[in-house]
């Protein structure tokens, strides 16, 4: 599994997602400073609730933005087993059920899935809840994490 070639499926995905919020942020630009939405009374309030939207879309972009730069910075290293699971790793984690799944483990702003069709890698922060419960753990450790009142186990399989 090439981790740099996940990295750049990463910044791939997060500059199409930038793309269409930047068309979105536009949009609702245009929309909340046309002429013919200037308010008229109290209750005529189409141009301020694109100028909100419009502010939630940049506040968007912002953070797609950052997350773009993490990702650049970002180095992921050949798996250590001294150390554990660490971030840049590929993990694969087995459930109760014995279905797999594989983990690329990356900074803020990543959260998706890539590939099509199966195997696919699910990115995710070493923030979450379960890049947290992985982060040290090594082949073959169980992970238990709490999602809303469910406790969830998994067990390590492979770590590249």
């Amino acid at each position: 599994m090439d981790k740099f070639l996940l990295q750049q499926q990463v910044l791939e995905r997060l500059a199409e997602d930038l793309l269409q919020v930047e068309n979105a942020l536009r949009a609702a630009h245009e929309t909340a400073t046309h002429e013919e939405n200037i308010a008229e009374n109290k209750y005529d309030t189409l141009g301020l609730e694109a100028a909100y939207l419009a502010t939630g879309q940049a506040r968007r972009a912002e953070a797609i933005r950052q997350a773009m730069a993490q990702w650049r910075q970002f180095s992921p290293r050949p798996y250590e087993a001294s150390k554990g699971i660490q971030l840049g790793a590929v993990v694969c984690l087995a459930d109760a059920d014995e279905r797999q799944q594989q983990l690329f483990i990356g900074p803020d702003g990543g959260s998706m899935r890539l590939g099509s069709g199966a195997p696919f890698v699910q990115v995710i922060s070493s923030a979450s809840p379960l890049g947290r419960a992985m982060l040290g753990k090594c082949e073959g450790d169980e992970i238990s994490v709490q999602v809303a009142s469910t406790r969830q186990q998994f067990e390590v399989l492979w770590i590249r």
